[in-house]
């Protein structure tokens, strides 16, 4: 499932991300979703959320539902 409806995220879940300064090589990054930043309900490049690690970027898969 890929990360554009904001309806799709819950915090808990686990995603891969893109960060920002991995955008141009498209390098995923693992977390679990700690809060999510983006308000509209979706978003053509991935939902804005930030990891239970802090880091923070845009949703391209998601795993495991909560």
């Amino acid at each position: 499932m890929n990360g554009q409806n904001r309806k799709d995220i819950q915090p808990g879940i686990e995603v891969n991300i893109v960060l920002k300064q991995d955008q141009r090589t498209g390098k995923l990054t693992r977390g679990i979703v700690k809060d999510i930043l983006t308000n509209s309900p979706n978003h053509p490049h991935g939902i804005k959320v930030r990891l239970a690690d802090g880091q923070v970027g845009r949703v391209k898969e998601i795993y495991a539902k909560a």
